[in-house]
C-alpha cells in the first residue's frame, strides 16, 4: 500500500496544473527516449521514442485523462463526398465508428524537420478494422448504391505515411508542440468488407455486391480512399493534439529551440486555447 501511495505522490509531483485541466509533465517520463536533433543518429533515436510512445498509449499515459481509449478508438461521425473519377461518385456518412488496430502500430521512421519542426512519420498497422453505421449514396463503376446499415472493413498490413504540421509555443518554461494539421497517405495488402442492407432489403443483390467488393478490393479501397484517410487523420489529430499539449516537446527533442528562437519575437504566437 505504501509503495502504491508513493507512486501516486511522485506522479502528482511530476504533473503541473496551470489552470483547470491544463496540466503537463514537468519531469521526463521513462516511456520516452530523449533525442538531440543535432546528432547524426537522431532519426533512429526519434523512431524508437515514438514507438515507445505508441506502446505506452495501449496502457494509458498516466495523468493524461483526455484520451479515454486508443485501441479501440471511437469516432462519433464522419461525412465524405468523393468524386475523383467518372467511375466513382459517392456520398458517405459513418456514425458510431469503432476502429481496432492502432494498439499494434509499428513505427518504421520518424523524421523531424529543423526548418519548422514538422514531422514525417511512417508506420504500419498489421490489421485495422472499422465497424459502425453507414449511409451510402452514389455509384462505384456501374453499381448504383443507396443504402443504410452496418459496415465492416478489415484492412490487411496497412502502411501509413503521416505528415504533421506543428507550431511551437511556450508553457511553464517548456516548449510544446501545437499540432495544427495531420495528413496521411496509405497502401494496404488487402481489404475485406461487408455492407448490410445495401439495397434496402434485397439480400440477393446485397450478397452479390459484397462479393464483388471483396473480389475487387483494390477498386473498393480506391473508392473509399477519402473515407479511410479522413478516419485515420481524425484519430491521429485528436490523439496527437492531446499528447503534445501534455508532454513538453523538450522531452522528445532535448535541443529544440524556444518559439522565440525559431520564429523571432514578432512571429511567436501564444499557446493554443
Amino acid at each position: 500500500m505504501w509503495v502504491l501511495l508513493g507512486r501516486v505522490v511522485l506522479l502528482a509531483l511530476a504533473i503541473r496544473v496551470v489552470r483547470g485541466d491544463d496540466a503537463f509533465l514537468t519531469k521526463p517520463p521513462d516511456y520516452i527516449k530523449q533525442c538531440k536533433i543535432a546528432d547524426k543518429n537522431f532519426v533512429n533515436c526519434s523512431t524508437q521514442s515514438i514507438q515507445q510512445l505508441f506502446d505506452k498509449l495501449n496502457d494509458g499515459i498516466p495523468g493524461l485523462t483526455s484520451i479515454k481509449s486508443f485501441d479501440p478508438f471511437h469516432l462519433n461521425r464522419i461525412r465524405i463526398s468523393q468524386g475523383n473519377s467518372n467511375a466513382i461518385n459517392l456520398k458517405v456518412e459513418l456514425a458510431n465508428v469503432k476502429i481496432i488496430g492502432f494498439g499494434h502500430t509499428n513505427v518504421l521512421e520518424s523524421l523531424v524537420f529543423k526548418k519548422d519542426y514538422s514531422w514525417k512519420t511512417t508506420f504500419t498497422l498489421p490489421v485495422m478494422k472499422l465497424q459502425g453505421d453507414y449511409s451510402l449514396f452514389g455509384r462505384i463503376l456501374l453499381i448504383p448504391l443507396n443504402g443504410r446499415g452496418q459496415v465492416f472493413l478489415d484492412a490487411d498490413n496497412m502502411t501509413v505515411i503521416m505528415h504533421t504540421k506543428t507550431r511551437l509555443y511556450e508553457k511553464g518554461g517548456f516548449t510544446f508542440y501545437n499540432v495544427t494539421s495531420c495528413r496521411v497517405d496509405f497502401k494496404m495488402d488487402g481489404l475485406k468488407s461487408h455492407f448490410s442492407n445495401l439495397f434496402n432489403g434485397n439480400k440477393q443483390l446485397e450478397d452479390s455486391t459484397n462479393k464483388f467488393f471483396n473480389d475487387n478490393w483494390r477498386m473498393l479501397a480506391d473508392a473509399l480512399y477519402t473515407v479511410i484517410t479522413q478516419t485515420i487523420e481524425d484519430i491521429l489529430l485528436d490523439v496527437l493534439k492531446k499528447i503534445f499539449h501534455f508532454i513538453p516537446a523538450n522531452y522528445f527533442v532535448s535541443d529544440i529551440p524556444t518559439p522565440e528562437q525559431l520564429y523571432g519575437k514578432t512571429k511567436a504566437k501564444p499557446k493554443p486555447k
